[in-house]
C-alpha cells in the first residue's frame, strides 16, 4: 500500500490520492457486513462490566501495562508519519521513506507470530521490557550511526519485528490477569492510553520539527520513552486475580 500510495501521489496529486485511499477503505462496510458473530447467552454470576472495571482499574499491572503501551503508540506513530520527511531532510529520496514503511509492515507479520510464540513459553512482561529495550537500541544505532539507503533499510526491518509485536504480549498479558470475558473491553481501555501516545508521538514530532528544525529531540524522547517502558512492565506479575484461581490458592 505505501508504494503504490506514493504511486497515487505522484499521478493524482495528494488531495485526489486522499479521496482514493478513502473509497478503499469505504469497501470495509459492505465487507464487515459479512461477518457473522454468535455471542454465548450470558451465564449466572457472570461478572458485570462495572465489576470487571472496577477489578481492573484496582490492578497496578492494568495501569502499568496501559501505559507502556502509552509509549508503543507514540513511537510507532512518530516513526510512521515523521520518518518519511525526516529520510527526505538527510538528503535521501522520498521512495526510500516509503519503501522502509513498506518494510515494517512486512516484517511486522514475522515479529506479531514470533511475540505470540514466544508469549506462549516465557513470561510476557519481560518480553515486553526486553522488546521495549530492543527498540530503544534499535533506534540509538539508526539515529547516531552514518544514514545510508541500506541502514534505512536496515531500520524498517528491525523495527517491523518489534513494531506490532507488543500487541499479542499486551493482550495475553490482560488475558492472562482478568480472563477472557471481559477481554475486548479491557484490551480496548488499554489500547486507548496506545492511541494517546499515538497521538502525542504524531503531533510533537511536528510541533518540535516547527520549532527547532530538526527531529533530535523526539528521537531523544522516543529512546527514553523506550527505558520507561520497559521499567514499567518488568514488575507485572504474570498471574491471575484471585477469582480466576482455584479456590484455596489465592
Amino acid at each position: 500500500m505505501l508504494p503504490g500510495t506514493l504511486g497515487l501521489i505522484s499521478w493524482l496529486g495528494w488531495s485526489s490520492a486522499l479521496l482514493a485511499l478513502g473509497l478503499l477503505v469505504a469497501l470495509i462496510v459492505p465487507l464487515v457486513g459479512l461477518l457473522k458473530d454468535n455471542p454465548p447467552p450470558p451465564q449466572a454470576h457472570e461478572q458485570s462490566l462495572v465489576e470487571a472495571l472496577r477489578e481492573a482499574t484496582g490492578h497496578s499491572g492494568f495501569w502499568l501495562l496501559a501505559l507502556g503501551f502509552f509509549v508503543c503508540g507514540f513511537q510507532v506513530v512518530f516513526i510512521g508519519v515523521h520518518l518519511p520527511a525526516y529520510l527526505v531532510d538527510q538528503h535521501l529520496p522520498a521512495s526510500v521513506g516509503t519503501t522502509v514503511l513498506a518494510l515494517v509492515g512486512l516484517f511486522n507479520v514475522f515479529g506479531t507470530y514470533i511475540a505470540g510464540w514466544l508469549g506462549g513459553r516465557h513470561a510476557k512482561p519481560k518480553l515486553l521490557t526486553a522488546l521495549y529495550l530492543l527498540r530503544g537500541v534499535v533506534i540509538v544505532a539508526f539515529v547516531y550511526s552514518p544514514l545510508t539507503i541500506w541502514s534505512a533499510y536496515a531500520f524498517g526491518m528491525a523495527m517491523g519485528l518489534l513494531w506490532l509485536s507488543t500487541v499479542p504480549l499486551t493482550n495475553g498479558t490482560v488475558a492472562t490477569l482478568f480472563g477472557v470475558r471481559n477481554l475486548s473491553m479491557l484490551g480496548g481501555i488499554v489500547f486507548l492510553f496506545h492511541q494517546l501516545g499515538a497521538f502525542l508521538g504524531g503531533w510533537l514530532g511536528g510541533y518540535l520539527y516547527d520549532h527547532t528544525g530538526s527531529y533530535e529531540l523526539v528521537w531523544q524522547i522516543s529512546i527514553f520513552l523506550s527505558l520507561m517502558a520497559a521499567v514499567l512492565n518488568w514488575p507485572v506479575r504474570e498471574q491471575p486475580v484471585a477469582r480466576l484461581q482455584p479456590v484455596g490458592t489465592a
